[in-house]
């Protein structure tokens, strides 16, 4: 993206900010889609996140003080967003997250968008056994390829926080693996 500063002038002027936003769509429809997908399993789920992402992202950018990189700022409206989808989700069903994970990484296999194979849906049991920080930080670093810094800026959390639970995931993950 071209100067972030100047684009984000473009995304707050009445006259530039329809091009801009759309701009800004297109450009960060695909990893917002993606990360918001690891973290709610469920196709339908993720474009309803990644809506409501977008509806909040364009609603508050008067408010955004370029503190962080937009692209960090908005990856954590998106965490949010997913991350309150699935605790509402959850008290309609009337248990908690992280089982509600779990069934619905038991229904990946018969998800259309799901091309894995028995090894990654194997890693996706895994990973829904992990308390959801663990969990969160897993995705972030092993299907994002985010570096710890980015997660920092993006969950609010240090470095060394961000690599402990990276560190605690792997190995629960790893024992998992090879147990079952």
């Amino acid at each position: 993206m071209e100067n972030e500063l100047d684009f984000i002038q473009e995304l707050l002027h009445p006259k530039t900010q329809e091009v801009a936003f759309k701009k800004l769509v297109k450009d960060y429809q695909r990893p917002l889609y993606n990360h918001i997908r690891t973290i709610v399993l469920n196709h339908d789920d993720t474009d309803d996140v990644l809506q409501n992402t977008f509806i909040k992202v364009f609603r508050n950018l008067s408010s955004f003080k370029g503190e962080s990189k937009l692209f960090s700022w908005m990856y954590r409206i998106a965490t949010n967003e997913a991350l309150t989808f699935l605790q509402q989700k959850s008290r309609r069903f009337n248990t908690t997250s992280e089982e509600l994970l779990q069934k619905q990484t038991e229904k990946m296999k018969a998800d259309d968008y799901f091309d894995g194979d028995e090894i990654q849906f194997k890693l996706h049991q895994s990973i829904s056994l992990l308390p959801e920080k663990q969990q969160l930080v897993f995705k972030m670093k092993y299907f994002q390829e985010l570096k710890y810094e980015e997660m920092s800026e993006i969950l609010d959390t240090s470095v060394g926080a961000l690599k402990a639970s990276y560190h605690h995931a792997v190995k629960k993950i790893e024992n998992y693996m090879n147990t079952h």
